[in-house]
C-alpha cells in the first residue's frame, strides 16, 4: 500500500513539474554547419530573472569557441544572413562593458571528441513581449564562431569565422 501511495505521489509531482515547465516560454535552435550537417541543439527557457540557454553539440573543432545571439533568424550557407549581434539597446560589444550587446554570451569549450555541453543564463534577452524579445519581426539565431570572443573588440570580439548557425524557433 505504501508503495502505491509513493508511486502516485511521484506521478502527481512529475505532472505538476511538467505543467510548470510547459507554462514558461521555451524555444530551440537546431544547429548546423555550413554544409547543412546537424551538430546538435540549443534550447532556451524563460525564467523570472532571465533565460537559461542549454546546448549540446557534436562534431565541432575542439577548443574554446565564441557563441552569440545574432539579430536575424536566417542561416544561409556562409551565415552572413544572420546579421550582427542581437543588440536592441545599440550598445558596444564586450562582457566588461556597462552596456553590452544583448547577444553577447560566454565562450564555451568543446572536448577532444568534438563534443560540447554547456549551460548559461542571460537577463539581456527574452522569450516574451518587449524590446529584448528574440522573436521580433526578423527573428534571431545562434552563431558559433571558429575562435574565442576576446570580450572587448567591437563589434564581434574578434572571434573568427562563423562555423555553425541555428534559427531560434518556438
Amino acid at each position: 500500500m505504501i508503495r502505491i501511495i509513493t508511486a502516485a505521489a511521484a506521478v502527481l509531482l512529475l505532472g505538476i513539474g511538467a505543467a510548470a515547465a510547459q507554462s514558461t516560454p521555451a524555444a530551440k535552435a537546431p544547429m548546423k554547419d555550413a554544409q547543412g550537417k546537424a551538430l546538435g541543439t540549443i534550447t532556451l527557457q524563460q525564467h523570472p530573472h532571465g533565460v537559461v540557454i542549454r546546448g549540446e553539440l557534436d562534431n565541432v573543432a575542439p577548443g574554446w569557441h565564441a557563441i552569440h545571439i545574432h539579430a536575424v533568424g536566417k542561416c544561409e550557407p556562409d551565415f552572413a544572413a544572420a546579421g550582427g549581434h542581437f543588440n536592441p539597446g545599440n550598445a558596444k560589444h564586450g562582457m566588461g562593458a556597462a552596456e553590452m550587446h544583448a547577444g553577447d554570451l560566454p565562450n564555451f569549450y568543446v572536448d577532444e571528441r568534438g563534443h560540447a555541453r554547456f549551460e548559461m543564463m542571460t537577463h539581456r534577452v527574452s522569450l516574451t513581449d518587449g524590446p529584448t524579445n528574440v522573436f521580433d519581426a526578423d527573428g534571431a539565431s545562434f552563431i558559433v564562431h571558429a575562435g574565442t570572443d576576446d570580450y572587448a573588440t567591437d563589434p564581434a570580439g574578434n572571434s573568427g569565422n562563423r562555423i555553425a548557425c541555428g534559427v531560434i524557433a518556438k
